[in-house]
């Protein structure tokens, strides 16, 4: 039951898109036959690896870090808490299949980028910002205040890098809250949360509190999240700084120069053998993601969990189903999924800039057509829509938020389509974006925030990290733009989103509770 559950959430995301693609690529940008083939056979592996992929996060990787976040709170010691918090965040974040897709992308069009480097400055971002999150719940610090904190040095950092990696960090904050990141940062705030509502940690010892901890324990369970992805994207901002003064500006400006080649490249393979030739590179990559994972498991197991054979059993089978997927996944993507979207994107993009008039149109309104389906088809949208329509006892609905957020992305969307048209910069639309988040931090009640800085990623799953970035990044190769500044930001843009229409939703439960109180 579990494993059919998992498929109706991985077609329900999947399909929408491939009916767009599928009619587009047969109507108005023809994508022609061999290519479509392959679309359509990555996207049912994309299918089946999703699904597997899900399945083995459920029965082997979920219950790890559960695990772990209760044994470890279990301790109550804060250096080995914060230590090993460390540790779990750099791990997951390296076998996060959405983080894998991302640093493809920015390898494909920035050569001198080091794959691997820059997964492991990610990796290190979130550890490092885990780190920042669970001690905000252990100091009963106010949500906003850190929040505001970080993203004014966050900002001031992005500032100082090179534009060609701004648009990169903030997709890499989208990026990273995926199905692999998520249930174990969750777990650790939601263990130590319920624990510093009994006694807070404190050099191995548990101490009374007189503060009103039980009063904010259920606003503590939430915002780790919000608060590590901001360490990916402040990460590659340094990443990006660090590049500035090893590449010379030559060199920088050759990659510029032949990324809309790279982008528009033919691949040597042909038909269904792509996928024969990706199989290699893919098993070798996925080894390395999950194999640190492994280890740490091997690791806790010995000298934390201690759990009897038939868990251990469990746990293993659920690291070889996420494997496999993994595995199906990133050969969909890489072999069929990722190559349609560029070429739809250059079609259109090809079109909008030579012919103009309604193609831009068509452009434009296919963007955000994907904006809309995307989010209304990722799994992890519909767990955050039930669980704000339980908090708020029924008053803000399932529906209204679903639209809210539908129209919210396909907005996002549809500027990074005119970012690509118009070549602007992302500033214009991530600094008032960033600021009205903040300000609303101010008029929304404290949980809502927290949940909303959480869902920032939600809607940026894998299907904005696959299809919708190639997508952008082809139409901004045809419009003779630069994709590195004008296509990376995408993610962003719609990672942004629920910062404010959460929030928004929250401020009028609140107006309709005191409404209610006053009858």
């Amino acid at each position: 039951m579990n494993l059919l559950l998992k498929l109706k959430e991985t077609v329900s995301s999947v399909l929408p898109i491939m009916a767009i693609v599928a009619f587009l690529g047969m109507t108005l940008a023809p994508l022609g036959s061999e290519l479509l083939v392959r679309f359509i056979f990555g996207g049912l592996l994309l299918i089946q690896g999703l699904t597997v992929f899900l399945l083995g996060v459920d029965i082997g990787i979920l219950p790890i870090g559960e695990r772990s976040g209760a044994a470890l709170t279990a301790k109550r010691s804060l250096p080995l808490l914060l230590s090993v918090s460390f540790v779990i965040g750099f791990m997951v974040t390296v076998a996060e299949p959405d983080v894998q897709v991302l640093a493809s992308q920015i390898k494909s069009i920035s050569p001198s980028v080091n794959k691997w480097a820059l997964i492991f400055m990610i990796a290190a971002g979130i550890g490092l910002f885990v780190i920042i999150g669970l001690m905000r719940t252990m100091l009963s610090l106010k949500l906003k205040y850190v929040l505001i904190v970080s993203y004014a040095g966050l900002f001031l950092l992005a500032f100082l890098s090179p534009s060609e990696f701004q648009g990169i960090a903030f997709d890499a904050g989208g990026a990273t809250t995926g199905p692999m990141t998520v249930p174990f940062i969750m777990a650790l705030g939601v263990g130590v949360a319920a624990v510093r509502s009994k006694g807070q940690l404190h050099s191995g010892k548990a101490s009374s509190s007189s503060s009103s901890s039980q009063e904010h324990s259920s606003d503590d369970s939430f915002g780790l999240t919000g608060i590590a992805s901001i360490g990916p994207i402040a990460a590659v901002c340094f990443y990006g700084i660090m590049q500035r003064f090893t590449q010379s500006q030559s060199q920088a400006g050759e990659e510029l120069a032949a990324a809309s080649q790279i982008i528009g490249g033919a691949d040597k393979a042909t038909g269904l053998s792509v996928f024969l030739v990706e199989l290699p590179s893919v098993l070798k990559e996925v080894t390395m993601a999950l194999l640190p994972l492994v280890a740490m498991f091997i690791v806790f197991q010995i000298f934390l969990l201690k759990m009897p054979p038939f868990q251990v059993r469990r746990m293993a089978k659920g690291l070889a189903y996420s494997f496999l997927g993994l595995v199906l996944f990133l050969c969909g993507a890489n072999g069929g999924f990722m190559p349609a979207g560029k070429a739809l994107g250059e079609l259109l993009g090809t079109s909008a800039s030579s012919l103009g008039n309604w193609w831009t149109v068509l452009l434009l309104g296919t963007g955000t057509l994907f904006g809309a389906v995307v989010v209304c088809a990722e799994p992890a949208v519909w767990v955050l829509t039930e669980q704000v329509e339980s908090i708020s006892g029924g008053t803000i609905k399932r529906k209204v938020m679903l639209a809210t957020l539908s129209l919210g992305v396909a907005v996002s969307t549809g500027l990074s389509m005119l970012r690509v048209l118009y070549t602007f910069s992302l500033w214009y639309i991530l600094i008032p974006g960033y600021a009205l988040a903040i300000v609303l931090t101010f008029f929304c009640p404290p949980l809502f925030t927290a949940i909303a800085f959480d869902s920032g990623g939600v809607a940026s799953g894998p299907m904005t990290s696959t299809f919708i970035l190639s997508f952008t990044l082809g139409a901004s190769a045809a419009c003779g733009g630069n994709p590195v500044t004008d296509a990376f930001g995408v993610i962003a843009l719609v990672a942004m989103t629920p910062l404010i229409a959460i929030q928004i939703l929250g401020i009028i439960f609140r107006v309709k509770q005191r409404r209610a109180k006053t009858k």
